[in-house]
C-alpha cells in the first residue's frame, strides 16, 4: 500500500497558471526555457518551485539543474531575459500564480481552485 501511495505521489506534479493563461504542453516547455514570453498581449511570468524543481526539469523539460542554469545564464546575457522567479514551496507558488496575471508555475500536488495546464 505504501509503495502504491509513493508511486502516485511521484507522478502528482501539476503545472498551474493564472486564469488568464492558456498554454499547450509544448508552450509550457518554451516558457520555462525562455523561448516564449507572450501569450497574445499577455506577458508570461514563469515561476520555479525549488521544492520540486529537479523533478519538473527532468520530467517536463528533459534537462537537469546544471543545464537549466547554464541556459538561463546565456539567455540573460544574450537576450536580457531574467530567469524564472524562484519560490520555495507549493504554497508560495500558488499564491504567486493566483496574484500575478500571466504567471505559470508548478506544484507537487492537487491544486484545487487553480487552473491546471498539465500533469507530470
Amino acid at each position: 500500500m505504501l509503495a502504491a501511495l509513493l508511486h502516485v505521489q511521484s507522478h502528482a506534479g501539476e503545472v498551474i497558471a493564472h486564469p488568464s493563461v492558456d498554454l499547450s504542453p509544448d508552450e509550457i516547455r518554451d516558457v520555462f526555457l525562455g523561448e516564449k514570453q507572450l501569450a497574445g498581449n499577455l506577458k508570461l511570468v514563469p515561476v520555479d518551485n525549488s521544492a520540486i524543481r529537479s523533478e519538473f526539469l527532468s520530467k517536463v523539460l528533459q534537462t537537469d539543474e546544471r543545464k537549466y542554469a547554464a541556459r538561463w545564464t546565456k539567455k540573460s546575457f544574450r537576450e536580457g531575459l531574467a530567469a524564472p522567479v524562484v519560490k520555495g514551496s507549493d504554497a508560495e507558488v500558488k499564491a504567486f500564480v493566483k496574484s500575478t496575471p500571466g504567471a505559470v508555475g508548478y506544484v507537487s500536488g492537487p491544486s484545487s481552485g487553480m487552473k491546471v495546464l498539465e500533469n507530470f
